[in-house]
Parts: C-alpha cells; structure tokens; sequence
C-alpha cells in the first residue's frame, strides 16, 4: 500500500499516543469531517466557529481510518469505535506533521505571497511544473495557520515541486509559516493597498510581506515585481537576509524576465516575454494585465528550477479562471445571452482595478451594457472611504456607465460618481441580488466584485440558478 504516511512515522513526528489497534497507515489527512475519505486521518482541530471533536462520530462514519484528538477532549467523546492518536493540542501536532513532511521531503519547494494574484499565480505553478514532475499544491486558499501545515502534512513523499501560497492580514503572521515551508524559491506578486486597517502604510504591508525572506533556505532565491514600488525596498530586504539570488519579473527594462509586449481581449490574453534575450510568445486562457504578470512570475519560476519551458508555456494556454477569480459564465435569457464574470471571492483597491480593466475589455452584445456590480472591500480601516471613492476614477476612464453596489462603504463610490453614470445601491448583498435578477438583461455583460465577506457569490449563485448555461448550440439575435 501506498501510505501518505505510515501510523509508525505519524506517531513519532507528532509526539503522540496510540490509543485501540492503528491501522499500517494512512491514505491522507482531513479537518473536514463531511469530505474525509475511507483510509484518511481525521484531524479535530479547534477553530474559532467549531470544534473539529465535536464531529468526530461523523468522520468515523465517513470512513476515517484513526482520529487525531486532544487529551483534554478525550474523556468527552465516548466510546471510540476507530482508533485514536492522542496530543495536546492537535494543531500544534498537524505543525508537527508538517514540519516532519519538510524534513523528509526532497522536492524543490516554492511559496507564493503578494496582495494580490497569491491564488492565481500558485495555480499557474501547479499547471506550469506539472510536465516537468509531480506537483503538491496548496487547496483553494489554505494559506494561513491551519491551511499551511495541513497542506505540508499532506504532501507525498514522490512530490517533485510543492507549491505552497502564504497569506496574511498582520505583521508576524508570514514569518512562523514560511520557517516552516523553507522554501528554495520565494515569490512575492505585488505590494498592494490590502488590509489597510490593520497597517499604517503600503511600506508597513512590504515589510510585512518580505518575512517570506526570512524561511528562505540557504543558496534559495527571490522572484519579485520589478514594476512594483516596493521592488528596491524588498530587494534591500531580501539581501540583508542574505538572499543572493534575486530575479524579477515585469515590464521594467531591467526586470529579468520581461513582458516585452501584452495584447488581451475579453476572454483570453497573448503575450511576449524575453527570458535570457530570447523572446517567446505565450498564450493563456484568461483575460486580463494582471494574469498575464501572474504568468510572468510564474514562468520565472520554470526557468529558475530547471523545468521544461516549452511545455510550462502550452499549458497556460488552457487556463481557466478560478470559481471567484475571474470565472465567465454565458447565461441564457430572452432567447439571447448575458454574461457573468465572477470575481466575487476577495477585493483589494488593486484588484478592484485589474477586475474594471477586465470589464473594459469586455464587449456586450446588441444592446448590452457593461455593468460593474461592486461590494465593499473590508479591512480598510482609516482609508476606506477614500480607497472606495478613488473607485470613480477608474470605473470613468474605462467607460463604464452602470453601476450597481451594495455595502455601507460603497455610498462614497456612490458619491463619487457623476449623474451621467447611472449608480444602483442597497445596503445589503441580497436586496442587490434581487434587483439584478429582474434588471439583467440580454446582451449585457456583468463583473461581480467584492470583499468574501460581503457575499456576492450569493449574487452569482442566484443567477445561475435562474438562469441557465447558453448552449454553444443556441443563437443570439
């Protein structure tokens, strides 16, 4: 059998004790009891909504092979029909577990931080490597104190290149996570205005970003945005880390992998990049400038780690967006279509812009409007009002002439916009789900933005609910 990890190996790296008879070993780890598959370990981790114990019969249920559970919580649970590995503190034991994964690991290790484009440019990597060997990649956004050493814990032995997105939303939070990835690559996207509330300054973001320096193995390298303010700042911080291998990527005439020329439409991207004085064209299968710098970075790293350039290429040109990020959806109505471009899962004032610029590129049919469909942007703080004012500017310069909000600090957008922009607002997410759903109309293309807390992937799921897929089959008149 082919154990992620056998019980043996689980039991030394987390300092545990074996309660009933422990199988061989197994198959994968899961925090979730609804989705563990027979064979995994189930993890019962205590957040801040649930405490994983409290699901522990149903992970039994599911098919777990043994539970990792707290001592303390150990004499509540009852009669335990599955085996058990006891800990202190099961987080702190899933820590462990990563750390001992790392250890063990001969892959070449990558982690991803930035503002924005974290997500994207991580999902990239797992395309790109992928024909060069076997890629572990960090699960939807499992960025933080759990999703970290979950992912880490989670990675094969026969893993090839790990691909690991590293998130934070305050000073410290990077540095205990990357010390535990040790990565031979770093990569930082962008410095972006993204949770003000909790810095004084884009400055303070940078140095907060650049404690991905500091787990940086020795003889490891830095990939950084040369087109980005805070580049000189981070390439200073990345030597006095001792970082000797610093590259960069962007349109910068100095940036070591170049974009030498970008041309995009509503639905996919081609650019030329320069790469060692040679000049390829590339392909990808998502529209937007910010994509295509998110594929620059990324094809840094395939040159940076030896893998196969040419197939790391053809394999952006299937890229689809991610559900939240980017996604398109035609949608049939009144014998026509309209369109939904899903960005509904974070907002910053960066990516608020690169979402408008993608609605620019955007052409509505017949008499289709480009609609910007806009939620607040959290963690703001001080600078809210004015990070969602300065929304007007860019929202005017690309055209557009309809806009429908909701969210408190959407009044100053609100405010901000002149009477020839026709302006919908509500208070809350699902009183502007139901205006769009009787104000939709054919033709029209719709971009949904806001910050995950809103909600508005409510506002997506209602209208493909209502409205179904058009078929390739069916016309527009």
């Amino acid at each position: 059998m082919n154990w992620l990890w056998t019980t043996e190996d689980l039991i030394a790296a987390m300092a545990g004790r074996p309660f009933g008879t422990l199988p061989e070993g197994i198959t994968g780890i899961s925090i979730d009891s609804r989705s563990i598959a027979s064979g995994e370990a189930f993890f019962a981790i205590k957040g801040d909504r649930v405490d994983g114990h409290d699901y522990a019969s149903m992970a039994m249920a599911n098919g777990a092979a043994l539970l990792v559970v707290s001592e303390a919580r150990l004499p509540a649970m009852g009669r335990l029909t599955v085996p058990v590995i006891v800990v202190e503190d099961v987080l702190a034991a899933l820590g462990k577990l990563g750390q001992a994964s790392r250890a063990r690991s001969r892959a070449q290790i990558i982690a991803v931080t930035g503002s924005v484009g974290k997500t994207t440019t991580k999902e990239m990597l797992r395309r790109v490597l992928s024909p060069s060997g076997k890629v572990h990649a960090s699960v939807a956004s499992f960025n933080n104190h759990w999703g970290v050493p979950l992912t880490l814990a989670r990675m094969p032995l026969d893993t090839y290149f790990g691909v690991f997105e590293v998130g934070m939303n305050h000073p410290d939070e990077i540095r205990p996570l990357v010390k535990m990835i040790q990565p031979h690559v770093a990569v930082i996207t962008t410095i972006a205005p993204a949770h003000l509330g909790n810095f004084k300054s884009i400055r303070e973001i940078a140095t907060a970003k650049a404690e991905v320096f500091e787990g940086v193995v020795p003889g490891g390298q830095v990939v950084l945005n040369r087109d980005n303010d805070q580049f000189n700042f981070l390439e200073r911080t990345a030597e006095t880390h001792g970082i000797q291998h610093i590259h960069s990527f962007g349109q910068h005439a100095k940036a070591e992998f170049r974009l030498a020329e970008f041309n995009g439409s509503d639905q996919s991207s081609t650019l030329w990049i320069t790469i060692d004085g040679e000049t390829k064209e590339v392909a990808i299968g998502a529209p937007g400038r910010h994509i295509a710098e998110n594929a620059l970075a990324a094809l840094g790293v395939v040159k940076i780690v030896g893998a196969d350039m040419r197939q790391a290429i053809a394999a952006l040109a299937t890229l689809q967006p991610e559900k939240g990020r980017g996604r398109r959806h035609r949608l049939a109505i009144e014998r026509s279509s309209f369109t939904v471009v899903d960005e509904s899962y974070n907002a910053n004032p960066a990516s608020m812009r690169a979402a408008i610029a993608v609605l620019a590129s955007s052409v509505p049919t017949g008499t289709g409007r480009r609609i910007a469909v806009l939620g607040d942007m959290l963690e703001m703080g001080d600078y809210a009002e004015k990070v969602h004012s300065d929304l007007a500017g860019p929202l005017l310069a690309a055209g557009i002439e309809h806009v429908w909000l909701a969210g408190p600090e959407m009044v100053a957008l609100k405010e901000s916009l002149p009477e020839s922009v026709q302006v919908v607002h509500y208070e809350k997410t699902e009183e502007l789900a139901e205006y769009i759903l009787n104000a939709v109309a054919a033709g029209d293309v719709l971009m949904v933005k806001s910050s995950l807390g809103i909600g508005f992937g409510k506002i997506v799921a209602v209208l493909l609910d209502k409205f179904p897929p058009f078929a390739d089959t069916q016309r527009d008149f």
